[in-house]
């Protein structure tokens, strides 16, 4: 019985201590973070996470992509960049063993160009990155990527100042090279805060591109790192904003995408599933929100295309879904009110489109749209009991009068 109670006194005292630790380490951890700012950029940035490991960047064709080439281009002195050009997939027979310059000369050619800036951690070798660059190669589009200084095998220190720089220095160069191809940027995640930096300076000097695409964007990074599932344990800690986001803003870290679009003058169109873990859907519709009403885009089209939960496209798997293509066909082509009517039926989400010329007729078809897709979501509703893949083919057969 003794022996009994001194093991239950033992037992309660290790309970004790472990939790006592916890709480510890807990109510540390805030300061620390203050006190070293740094700490919280290296959690934003996540450059040290090379995620797929053990593959080499110089052989993109050991990622299945035959028909790309790596280049290496120096921005500044001390800070060099590891660039993959995939070419349209109609090319991959030609592209075989050829070299650096062929490659470069082939940006002339008819089809368009788009530069994509990847989010954090990993590297241009992502799994999912690499599913996106060779979905948008069969659609006949040249891709353009690289990993930012101190990502991957590029060499420097990384800034939110110097990956926008990284990014204008690859635009520039890919326009030098292209002729009056079209040039369309397209930034995911992190990614998207570097883009709006890099568009809103192109517009700037006059040299906007020619549409801007955001995959999965927050509104700037404070309230992303506020609404990330990281900071879900200190969101209610007293002087949350003092000690985890105040560092990020003294460290130089803004990526303030909500401000950047009211500066920018290209059509923007925007991709985010309502089922995203990292970055909360409502940012996204948010900064939609905030581009349809700003003057910049007056002239320009700017698209919210939301993907329903039910698809399981996350944070970073949109290039899955099959209506993806028509998407982009139909932004390209500038059709807005069909397109958008048939889309919102097809993802089950309300589509938002501003046009370009925004008006009282454009307003009526809003709320118009409105009642048309509680219709639908209806008739979605009676259609479950039938098997998903019927459904899909319902879905799918709708998008082909899409365009």
């Amino acid at each position: 019985m003794i022996m009994r109670e001194n093991m239950r006194k033992g037992l309660c005292f290790r309970l004790r201590k472990i939790l006592l630790c916890v709480v510890g380490l807990y109510v540390a951890i805030p300061f620390l973070i203050k006190l070293c700012p740094g700490i919280q950029a290296k959690l934003i940035f996540l450059n040290f996470v090379r995620v797929p490991y053990f593959i080499d960047l110089k052989k993109p064709q050991d990622q299945g992509l035959n028909h790309t080439c790596n280049y290496y281009l120096q921005p500044e002195e001390d800070v060099t960049l590891g660039v993959w050009h995939t070419v349209p997939a109609v090319w991959w027979k030609n592209a075989q063993g050829k070299d650096q310059m062929w490659y470069e000369d082939a940006l002339a050619s008819s089809h368009p160009i788009i530069l994509y800036l990847h989010g954090n951690a990993g590297t241009r070798g992502g799994d999912h990155r690499v599913e996106l660059y060779k979905v948008l190669s069969s659609l006949g589009y040249h891709v353009v990527t690289f990993d930012y200084r101190g990502w991957g095998d590029s060499v420097g220190t990384p800034s939110e100042q110097g990956m926008t720089y990284d990014a204008l220095h690859v635009f520039d160069w890919i326009k030098a090279r292209s002729g009056d191809n079209s040039v369309y940027i397209w930034g995911h995640s992190l990614g998207t805060g570097v883009a709006t930096n890099l568009v809103r300076r192109l517009c700037e000097r006059e040299t906007p591109p020619d549409a801007l695409i955001l995959e999965s964007p927050f509104t700037n990074i404070r309230e992303e790192a506020k609404s990330h599932p990281f900071s879900v344990i200190y969101r209610y800690f007293p002087g949350f904003d003092w000690f985890f986001l105040d560092p990020i803003t003294n460290s130089g870290i803004q990526f303030a995408n909500d401000e950047n679009v009211k500066h920018i003058s290209c059509s923007l169109l925007i991709l985010h599933a309502e089922d995203d873990p990292v970055v909360p859907f409502q940012l996204g519709r948010k900064l939609y929100n905030i581009a349809a009403l700003s003057r910049s885009f007056r002239d320009f089209k700017v698209q919210f295309i939301p993907f329903h939960s039910d698809l399981g496209y996350r944070h970073k798997y949109i290039y899955k879904s099959p209506e993806l293509p028509r998407i982009l066909s139909c932004f390209w082509k500038g059709g807005c009110a069909p397109g958008c009517t048939a889309l919102a039926e097809i993802l089950g989400q309300d589509v938002g489109c501003r046009p370009r010329h925004p008006s009282r007729a454009w307003a009526q078809s809003l709320r118009m749209r409105g009642v048309l897709v509680a219709k639908r979501r209806v008739w979605m509703d009676q259609a479950l009991p039938a098997s998903r893949w019927r459904v899909q083919a319902a879905r799918t057969s709708r998008l082909r009068g899409l365009c």
